[in-house]
This record gives structure tokens, sequence and C-alpha cells, in this order.
């Protein structure tokens, strides 16, 4: 086995109870050509989502979670990059669909939510006639109907004076509103599946939190499900059901979030929370940042992927992870972790960082 490529899991992880999941991916790769080398985006990915439930993606830039997202929604492009494995959504294979019926799926059977809206609403057209238009490329449906939904799905997301502002351009709303109309478009056709690619980010922490629970309560009602792409374990404490850890091109941790945020094992993920202040414990005089910065998906190390940052890698005996890839293998019921060192000790080591931050730092 080596550091680029990994065998498909004999049980892959599947997030939730379900025994046949509404969405899963297995081993999934997403390279790029480039001058310098070939870029491992996305490198054996392996997850599965129940019906009705939010797993949330998380790490930092350059992870892989965002292009993950964009494989299951069909919009890698092909002729500029490699996209190998499986993508089943209901029963149907998505990877070797062909682009045709692709597109007939995006927007139905799914939707996507992405990080600037002002980048994906056209700046010359109408709010409520981009809404209008997305309706109509996919159902036989009349501009006044199309209108009349529209305006009530303005309305549902919490637009105020929608009547007034359905009519508005892009520019004339605010940041909040124009991740609302993102919303509403996203959801006017009642697709199966929504991805949020960082759908907070560029929005104060008020409106962070009402959009965040905008989707939940949406999701509530259309019994749709989700997949928050996030680069913050801070946001999504209360809005999903799992998360996913990425590091690298690939899935460190995976668990419930209760468990997750409980005991987390990896050691990158521990990282990641002792990174963020908690209200629930006293404020260390400074917060534990992780060191170094994440690997070229051109130059991934040989080993493990965060050895290079990694506070714990030399108590593996015989330098384990600076050589051999460790596998994605379960720890608990439903908690699957990528490291080479012991269960226990891992345990020990989250157990041991969580009564210092409990403490203040002392």
């Amino acid at each position: 086995m080596t550091a680029t490529s990994e065998e498909p899991l004999s049980g892959m992880p599947i997030v939730g109870s379900a025994d046949r999941p509404f969405l899963s991916v297995n081993d999934l790769h997403v390279t790029f050509p480039t001058e310098d080398g070939l870029v491992q985006a996305v490198d054996g990915v392996s997850l599965s989502v129940e019906r009705g439930k939010t797993l949330a993606i998380v790490g930092e830039s350059g992870s892989g979670k965002s292009v993950t997202a964009q494989a299951i929604m069909g919009l890698v492009n092909r002729k500029s990059a490699t996209v190998t494995g499986e993508i089943w959504l209901d029963g149907q294979e998505l990877i070797n669909l062909p682009q045709r019926e692709v597109q007939e799926l995006m927007g139905m059977e799914i939707a996507m939510i992405f990080q600037d809206p002002m980048s994906s609403l056209h700046p010359f057209y109408r709010i409520g006639d981009q809404i209008v238009e997305a309706i109509r490329a996919h159902r036989s449906i009349g501009k006044a109907a199309a209108r009349r939904e529209t305006l009530e799905m303005l309305q549902h997301v919490g637009i105020p004076a929608a009547e007034r502002r359905i009519d508005a351009y892009p520019h004339q709303l605010s940041g909040g509103m124009r991740q609302r109309v993102m919303i509403a478009m996203a959801l006017i056709n009642s697709p199966q599946l929504l991805i949020a690619d960082e759908p907070t980010t560029a929005l104060d922490v008020t409106v962070q939190a009402q959009i965040l629970e905008l989707i939940a309560r949406l999701q509530g009602e259309f019994g749709t499900t989700v997949i928050l792409i996030t680069h913050d374990l801070g946001i999504v404490a209360d809005v999903a059901d799992d998360v996913a850890v990425m590091y690298g091109g690939r899935i460190v941790e995976l668990a419930s979030t209760t468990t997750l945020y409980d005991l987390p094992e990896m050691p990158y993920t521990l990282g990641l929370l002792s990174s963020v202040p908690r209200m629930d414990q006293k404020l260390p005089e400074r917060l534990d940042p992780i060191r170094g910065n994440p690997p070229s998906p051109i130059r991934l190390p040989k080993g493990c992927v965060f050895q290079p940052r990694c506070d714990y890698w030399q108590r593996v005996p015989g330098e384990a992870c600076l050589t051999v890839r460790p596998d994605l293998l379960e720890s608990d019921p439903d908690h699957w972790v990528r490291c080479h060192l012991k269960v226990e000790e891992r345990k020990q080591i989250a157990r041991d960082v969580k009564q210092i931050l409990a403490g203040g730092g002392e």
C-alpha cells in the first residue's frame, strides 16, 4: 500500500445506522495534472450518509473537502482532472453517469450553496428572475406560477419585504440576504441532497448563526440530506449529526458529532478543537494552534500526512509514521480514525489535553 492510494475499505465508514445509506462514496480519488506534478486533491475518500442527516466535512484549506463536494455534484472538469471511485446517490452511481444526466440531477436531486453568493448570482439579473429560471429549467411551469413559488420561498428563508426584494439585484442586498437567496434557489426544486460549501465564511458571527439555523430548520421541513463543508469545527456542533475530518486529501477521523467533540482520537482533530475557544471552559492565556503548515498536495509525506506537524509521532515504535500510511480503522463502533498510535494511548492523550483545557492552561 503506497502513500498516494488506498484499497477500498472492507467495512466502509457508514455514518448512521441505515443498512442502505442514501449517499455513499467509496474510494474516491481526484487528481489534477500541473506543471509541477500531479495534485492528489482527494485521495481514497470513503463515507456514507443516512437520508435526512447532516454530515459536516471539516479541514483546513487544501484538505480536499471542497473538491470532494464538487465531485459529488459532478462539477469536476473531466478534461482537466481524473476522477475514480464510486459515488452512489439513492441507488444511482454518479461518476460514470453521462454529463447530460448529471446536469439533469443538479438542481432537482442535488443542489449546492457556495461560499460566495456574489460569484454565483448573476449581477445583471434580478434575484427573482434567477430563481424563476432555476425552476423552469427543471419543471414545466408557467412564469407567473414560478414567480409565486419564488416569492413564497424568499419569504420562507426569511427575506424581509420579499414582495419588494424579489425584483432587487444582488448588489442591493446584504451578504446575509444574498446567502438566503442562494439557499432559496438551492431548495426551490426540493433536492434530496444539499451541499453547503463554506456558506458562512464571509458573514459576521450573528448572521453565521442565523444561516446555520435556517439550513437546519429547512432541512427538518424538507427532509433534505445535508453535507456541510467548513474549516471551522466551532460552527458544526449544533447542526451536524456526524463529522468527517479531512487532511491531505484523506479522511483522518469520522464519528458522530457528540463522540468527536467529547473524545477526539486523531491528533489533527485534537489540534483543531484545542485551537477553538469554548464558553464552557476557563479561557486559557493563549490558544494552542497546530504548528507548521498543511502539506503540498503534490508532495505528500510517504507515511502519515500529518506526521510533520504531529507532537506524538515519536511514540510510535519503528518510526512507522515516517514510512507507513495508516489505514482508516474503526476505533469504537461508528468511530473511525487514521493513526498509528494505539487506541488507548490516543484516548489518554485526548483526556489529558481535555483536562488541561478545562483548567484554562494551568
